[in-house]
């Protein structure tokens, strides 16, 4: 109740209050993640209360920030947010699940050895009986890497268990970029390659160096109510089965099974693996599933350009967190998201103050926060498909998601660094101010797939996500990278990622400042981004080229 009574206390503070600060405020982006991830809030789960209380807050903020409404076209006025459709499904009662080994039960608790989502493919029920089990390596078919898992196999009516992460991941090298994931090593990829294949369902194997998260990630992201984009054809993206079991799980299973686990998985690091079936085992299922059409809301406020308002710069975060789900040993139940991305929500509402405070550019700019981005980046994923403004004459994307709280580094970094001009200009303006860039310090994590700005770069839209950095200026050696660790393994997707009082705020508004530069620069130029040579974005970016002109 006390940080209830605080947060409707600073929900109704006036921006006025403010007007003295300098262009970001620390007391001003604190007074917003307080609110964003208070318990009032409920982790801020699309189709919620805690939905409704967010998309008010942010739309009120921007409004007293001086922007205009940015989103759809309403009775011919632009409104505050764009409409995003969405499948929720969630599974209704009891989950039966168990593998079987020559005749012998191994049943599964869902959320201890597995973790299964919702089926996102419209059924009422899923009832799996006696499927056999295939392990598929890491379930990859990548034609131009000369690289097939499936090898003609045909997985249709069976489960097939799947490796998170490339082959390359363990050895560092290979045919996949070594360290750094592709998208083929995405758990996303994994789903869908699945369903291409027509399997009946799929299981990946959790292991917490690969995935860069523990189960506790797992299982709080897999169990509660899932979203989708609403698809025309369901079954072509997902099996009815998707979910992840525990490396135990696993190892017991291909014992089991008289196979060893680190053996065959050794063996998928390489080109000539073969699919190999469990002899004797198979694996059951049943469970209820609730499912119906709701609208989620993108969040978008517009600053007109003053001589180019066709030509956008776009910020963006992601305003929704998971809501109210499995209590923690405390008995928590909100997962309230103040980091991941109450951070970046806030830094979203300020940049708009900021510029609408200060001298009108060029070019407009767009403030958004989208939803469902714990979902699968479903609201960046809907707006870049149904964009309000054209993608071809959006000059980039500047994406900002979890920003640290540790106060400013000397450097700063990406999720993922992909090679484009938008980078460099980020390292050239961050040199001027003083700060170096560090290189993603965990390309094996597939950062740059798991942000809102992948749906832009895959259309061809420059864009980045951008981190805080790692080297904190009055800090201890290693202190930001043992805080992140820390971070994953006990807050991250857990009721523990609360708003703290020893949270320094200064280096948030280090980095807005440096974000904010770099926006202005695109906003006040004729300078379109481009991606490097041989990037696989560089063509979707050309296909609309004489948009630009």
């Amino acid at each position: 109740m006390k940080k209830l009574l605080l947060a409707t206390a600073i929900a109704v503070l006036p921006l006025t209050a403010f007007a003295a600060d300098p262009l970001f405020s620390g007391d001003r982006l604190t007074a917003h993640v307080q609110v964003l991830s208070s318990d009032g809030f409920e982790g801020r789960g699309p189709a919620t209360v805690g939905e409704t209380k967010a998309v008010a807050y942010i739309a009120g903020q921007m409004a007293a920030a001086g922007l205009e409404p940015g989103g759809d076209l309403k009775d011919g006025k632009r409104s505050w947010t764009q409409d995003v459709p969405l499948g929720m499904f969630s599974i209704d009662g009891p989950v039966k699940a168990e593998f079987t080994v020559g005749g012998k039960a191994m049943p599964l608790t869902q959320g201890d050895e597995i973790a299964i989502r919702a089926a996102m493919t419209n059924v009422d029920e899923v009832s799996i009986k006696d499927a056999p089990v295939v392990f598929v390596g890491y379930g990859v078919t990548a034609p131009e890497r000369d690289w097939d898992d499936f090898k003609g196999m045909d997985v249709k009516g069976k489960i097939i268990v799947v490796l998170v992460n490339d082959p390359d991941f363990e050895t560092g090298k290979g045919d996949f970029g070594g360290k750094a994931m592709t998208y083929y090593g995405r758990w996303t990829y994994k789903y869908e390659e699945a369903a291409r294949q027509g399997a009946a369902g799929v299981l990946v194997v959790h292991e917490t160096a690969p995935a860069s998260y523990g189960w506790a990630t797992v299982k709080n992201s897999n169990t509660n109510t899932m979203f989708d984009i609403v698809r025309k054809d369901p079954k072509a993206d997902h099996t009815d089965l998707e979910g992840w079991i525990t490396r135990d799980t696993a190892v017991s299973l291909f014992k089991a099974a008289g196979l060893d686990f680190e053996v065959e998985k050794k063996k998928a690091r390489k080109r000539d693996f073969k699919p190999t079936e469990l002899k004797g085992a198979s694996f059951s299922a049943d469970y209820k599933v609730k499912h119906e059409v709701i609208v989620s809301k993108n969040v978008l406020g517009l600053l007109p350009g003053k001589t180019h308002p066709d030509e956008y710069v776009i910020y963006s975060g992601h305003w929704d967190h998971l809501g109210v789900g499995r209590p923690d040993a405390k008995g928590d139940a909100i997962y309230n998201g103040a980091v991941d991305n109450a951070t970046g929500t806030a830094a979203v509402i300020e940049m708009g103050r900021a510029f609408a405070k200060g001298p009108r550019p060029d070019r407009s700019i767009v403030f958004m926060t989208v939803t469902a981005e714990e979902k699968g980046l479903l609201g960046s994923e809907y707006y870049s498909a149904n964009p309000v403004y054209p993608l071809g004459k959006t000059v980039a994307v500047i994406n900002t998601d979890a920003l640290s709280p540790l106060g400013p580094t000397r450097d700063f970094n990406v999720s993922g660094d992909a090679k484009q001009d938008l980078l460099d200009m980020l390292i050239a303006k961050g040199k001027k101010e003083g700060r170096v860039f560090t290189p993603d310090p965990n390309p094996e994590a597939g950062h740059f797939y798991r942000s809102d700005h992948f749906p832009f770069a895959k259309r061809g839209v420059p864009a980045i996500s951008f981190g805080s950095g790692i080297d904190v200026i009055d800090g201890k050696p290693g202190e930001a990278v043992a805080w992140a660790e820390a971070y994953t393994k006990d807050k991250y997707h857990q009721p523990a990622d609360e708003w703290s009082p020893d949270w320094r705020m200064d280096g948030m508004v280090v980095d807005l400042t440096l974000l904010h530069d770099l926006g202005a620069d695109l906003a006040n130029s004729r300078v379109w981004p481009e991606w490097a040579e041989g990037s696989e974005f560089k063509a979707a970016r050309d296909a609309t080229k004489d948009e630009r002109k």
